[in-house]
């Protein structure tokens, strides 16, 4: 699944600084609680920092 920053951020884990409209991850894969974290409001920010970008084919 692709994934794409919605607000700016600083990942708390890697500190690779994410800008609006970034894929996330930046590289590599992430831990599947990592993502459940950033697309629900359970976070620092208390809200979806991520969403998941549908496939266009």
């Amino acid at each position: 699944m692709k994934y794409k920053v919605l607000v700016d951020f600083t990942d708390k884990e890697t500190k690779h600084i994410y800008y609006k409209n970034d894929k996330y991850p930046f590289k590599g894969r992430a831990k599947k609680a990592r993502i459940e974290e950033l697309l629900s409001d359970e976070n620092l920010r208390n809200k979806p920092l991520i969403e998941v970008v549908e496939d266009e084919s």
